[in-house]
């Protein structure tokens, strides 16, 4: 199990983190700020002037999700994590990725009033040298911004524990409490298997009357999709399509969706790639519309969208599979690919 302990830059997180250990049997601390400061070391200057934060780096978020995954295995138990997560995207890519790994997430906020927020961060010191000091709390205030504009995703997602009149250790006997007592009950992300080599996933492509197509937001990884999913074994895979638009959205298909494109997914460590295939679903009424329902743990919402929209909401490789899909529509024909572009 993981105990994620969130909240703004300055609530209180490590040092109710570091009482924490101590309350809850067999726990170990994992600060993912040390990941953090060992990218400094690892990667080219070039690449961390890029973002403003190393969260904004890919690769720190896939080792977050590595190192947790190899400490559970190596000392058991509980890790209590302390880190802010403010991009409702990051929480889905990490705490999905953990999910993966069959690992429980507890999501704890700590989340004080902002005045005494404020106060916190303008009596924090930890650091020799005033000028960082400053620099610290200056950071702390600009991001109390984004903090109170997360707090709806935040508050839904977690198990809230208002902090503004209590101490560190009291807000780990909070957290504790909420803990061991069953309050703070696991996070809804999707649960899916990691694949162990190469899949094959079907995809279906539904169309409204305006002949926009609909995309769905999963919760348990970073972009919109197409409903769908991997075909299981000895499953043909339209048939999987029709299945996965069933559970997804919750709408069965009257007849088996017409192939578009073929598309080979090169591996991409830690993926391993494979076949990816979109299929025609039809053209939904606006009964069926009215039908649509998602399942909370796994897609957080869906919409029709254009294909010019749709170049803002899928990663760049999906984005070109869904273009070629649309010009076989338009032409009758089926289209092989290879990582997104059209061969033979």
């Amino acid at each position: 199990m993981i105990v994620w302990i969130n909240g703004a830059f300055g609530a209180g997180k490590s040092s109710t983190a570091r009482e924490l250990v101590d309350l809850i049997p067999n726990s170990t601390l994992y600060d993912p700020e040390v990941t953090g400061g060992g990218l400094r070391g690892l990667l080219p200057a070039k690449r961390l002037a890029e973002v403003e934060d190393y969260q904004d780096l890919p690769i720190w978020r896939r080792l977050v999700v590595d190192t947790a995954a190899a400490l559970l295995a190596e000392v058991g138990g509980v890790l209590v994590v302390p880190m802010t997560l403010l991009r409702q995207e990051y929480r889905d890519e990490i705490f999905g990725g953990l999910a993966a790994r069959r690992i429980d997430v507890r999501h704890v906020l700590l989340a004080p009033e902002e005045t005494i927020l404020r106060q916190r961060i303008d009596a924090r010191s930890e650091d020799a040298d005033p000028e960082t000091d400053a620099r610290v709390r200056e950071w702390c205030h600009d991001h109390v911004a984004p903090y109170q504009a997360a707090l709806d995703w935040l508050a839904a997602d977690a198990y809230v524990v208002d902090t503004s009149t209590l101490t560190a250790p009291e807000a780990a006997r909070s957290v504790a409490d909420a803990v061991l007592g069953g309050h703070a009950t696991p996070c809804g992300i999707v649960q899916t298997p990691e694949p162990t080599g190469e899949t094959v996933a079907a995809g279906v492509l539904l169309f409204d009357e305006q002949d926009r197509f609909l995309l769905v937001d999963p919760t348990y990884k970073p972009g919109w999709e197409f409903p769908g999913g991997v075909v299981e074994p000895g499953e043909p895979p339209a048939r999987a399509g029709m299945r996965e638009v069933a559970e997804e959205i919750g709408l069965a298909l009257d007849a088996v969706p017409r192939l578009l494109v073929v598309d080979w997914e090169r591996p991409q460590p830690p993926g391993y790639g494979g076949l990816r295939l979109l299929f025609d679903g039809g053209t939904l009424g606006a009964d069926d519309t009215a039908r649509l329902h998602l399942p909370g743990a796994e897609l957080r919402a869906w919409r029709f969208v254009t294909e010019e929209e749709a170049a803002d909401l899928l990663p760049p490789v999906r984005y070109q599979r869904l273009r070629w899909a649309l010009r076989a529509r338009e032409r009758g024909t089926v289209l092989n690919l290879e990582a997104g572009t059209p061969v033979g």
